[in-house]
C-alpha cells in the first residue's frame, strides 16, 4: 500500500508538460488574479518605495474543506516589457563594447547614456503608458497548476515595485520581500473569514476553504531569499496572527549578507550547477542545526532563469534569456558551483519537470504530512521520467 502511494504522488508530481508550461485549462484547476494597485504596499523602514499587491491564484475548481496555502514570490527582473527599450539597450551595449575595443572614450560615454535610458525604462514601476508590465508571477503557472491539482490553493505574487526600488537597498529588500508575503498572507486569512479587500476581486468561493495553519511559501531568486528571510527563527512573530508557514521551497535563493538561520521549519533548495547568480548555500549555513528536516537539490546542468516561463528563452518575451555560461563542448554550460566543469545543459521542460516534482513531493510532505515521497526528497529513489542529474542531501 504505501509503494502504490509513493507511485501515486510520484506519477502526480510529473503531470507538467511543454517548455512553455502550457495545461490544458480543464484538468480541474481553475485561475482567478487580484490587483490592488501599482503602489499600495509600503515596506517597512528603512526601506524606500512601494509595491503592488496583485497576485495569480490556481486553485482545486471544486472547493471541499480545507485547502492549504502555498504563496509564491518571484525574483528580481525587469519590470516592464518595452520590447523597443529592450532593442535600444542590446545595441547600445553591442556598440559600446565596440567603442571600448576602439578607445572612444566619448562613443562609450553616448552608448552608456543609452543604456542607462533603456534600463530605466525596462526597470519603471509603474511601466510607462501603454507599456504591459512584465508578468514575472505568471512565470510560475506550471508549478502553480501542478500544485493545485494537489488540493492547494496556489498564490503567486507581483513583486514588480520592490524590482524597481531596491537597487542599494540590501540590507533591507530581503525583510521587505518578507513583509510583502505576509501581507498577503494577512489579506487570505480575512478573505477566509469573508471580509477584507480580497473579497471584493475573489468573492466568496474562499470563505472556510482555507487552512492557513498549513502555508507554504514558495521563492526564486530574490524571492527565494525574502521567503527564508520570512520563516527564519526570528521572524515567527511577524507572520499574520492565525498564520502558520509549515515549509519552504526556494528556487536558486539569493542571500543577504547577514542570512538569519532557519532552523525550525522545513525547508529545502533547488538550484541549478550552471547557475550564474545563486547555488545552495542556505543548506550548508543551517545544516547541523536544524531541528526540522531541510534539503538540497542540485540540478546538473540547470540555470537561473528557466525556473521562470517569462524569463526563459522560448517564451520570447523582453529581456529573457538562457543565462548559463556556454561551454565549449555544443550543448552544455560551465558550472558555477566551483569545480569549473562543463555540465550537459538541461533543456527549458526537463527543468521545469524536476523542479515540479521535487516541489510537489515537498509540499505533500511538509503540509498534508505524506510520507510516501520521503525516499524521493532523501535522495533513496529517482524522479521518474527525467535524467538522472540530480544530486540531494538532507539534513
Amino acid at each position: 500500500m504505501r509503494r502504490a502511494a509513493a507511485v501515486a504522488v510520484l506519477a502526480a508530481s510529473m503531470v507538467v508538460t511543454s517548455a512553455a508550461g502550457a495545461v490544458p485549462a480543464q484538468e480541474g484547476v481553475r485561475v482567478a488574479t487580484y490587483d490592488l494597485g501599482d503602489q499600495v504596499f509600503t515596506p517597512p523602514a528603512p526601506y524606500e518605495g512601494r509595491s503592488e499587491l496583485a497576485a495569480v491564484v490556481h486553485h482545486p475548481a471544486k472547493l471541499r474543506g480545507k485547502h492549504p496555502v502555498i504563496v509564491m514570490q518571484h525574483g528580481s527582473w525587469a519590470t516592464c516589457a518595452d520590447a523597443p527599450a529592450q532593442r535600444r539597450l542590446e545595441a547600445a551595449e553591442d556598440a559600446l563594447a565596440e567603442a571600448g575595443e576602439a578607445g572612444d572614450e566619448a562613443e562609450q560615454a553616448r552608448q552608456q547614456g543609452i543604456i542607462d535610458e533603456a534600463s530605466d525604462r525596462l526597470w519603471a514601476w509603474p511601466c510607462s503608458p501603454g507599456v504591459d508590465a512584465l508578468p514575472s508571477s505568471s512565470g510560475y503557472d506550471y508549478l502553480a497548476r501542478a500544485l493545485a491539482r494537489q488540493g492547494f490553493v496556489v498564490v503567486s505574487t507581483g513583486a514588480n515595485g520592490l524590482n524597481a526600488t531596491g537597487f542599494g537597498q540590501a540590507g533591507s529588500v530581503y525583510r521587505a520581500r518578507a513583509a510583502l508575503l505576509n501581507e498577503h498572507l494577512a489579506m487570505w486569512r480575512q478573505l477566509d473569514a469573508g471580509t477584507g479587500p480580497l473579497l471584493g476581486e475573489l468573492g466568496t468561493r474562499f470563505r472556510g476553504h482555507l487552512d492557513l495553519r498549513r502555508v507554504g511559501t514558495l521563492g526564486h531568486s530574490m524571492g527565494g531569499g525574502g521567503a527564508l528571510q520570512q520563516v527564519s527563527d526570528q521572524r515567527h512573530g511577524e507572520w499574520p496572527d492565525g498564520v502558520e508557514i509549515k515549509a519552504a521551497l526556494a528556487l536558486a535563493p539569493a542571500a543577504p549578507l547577514d542570512a538569519e538561520p532557519v532552523t525550525e521549519v522545513p525547508f529545502a533548495v533547488l538550484w541549478g550547477t550552471c547557475d550564474q547568480v545563486n547555488t545552495g548555500e542556505y543548506f550548508e549555513w543551517n545544516a547541523g542545526r536544524n531541528r526540522v528536516p531541510i534539503y538540497d537539490f542540485t540540478l546538473t546542468g540547470g540555470n537561473h532563469n528557466y525556473f521562470n516561463t517569462q524569463w526563459s528563452p522560448a517564451s520570447g518575451q523582453v529581456a529573457s534569456a538562457d543565462d548559463a555560461i556556454p561551454g565549449e563542448r555544443p550543448g552544455h554550460c560551465v558550472s558555477m558551483d566551483g569545480r569549473n566543469q562543463e555540465h550537459r545543459r538541461l533543456g527549458e521542460a526537463t527543468q521545469r519537470r524536476i523542479a515540479t516534482g521535487y516541489a510537489v513531493a515537498f509540499f505533500r510532505r511538509h503540509l498534508l504530512d505524506d510520507r510516501s515521497a520521503d525516499a524521493l526528497l532523501t535522495g533513496a529513489r529517482r524522479l521518474p521520467g527525467v535524467p538522472d542529474v540530480v544530486r540531494v542531501e538532507s539534513a
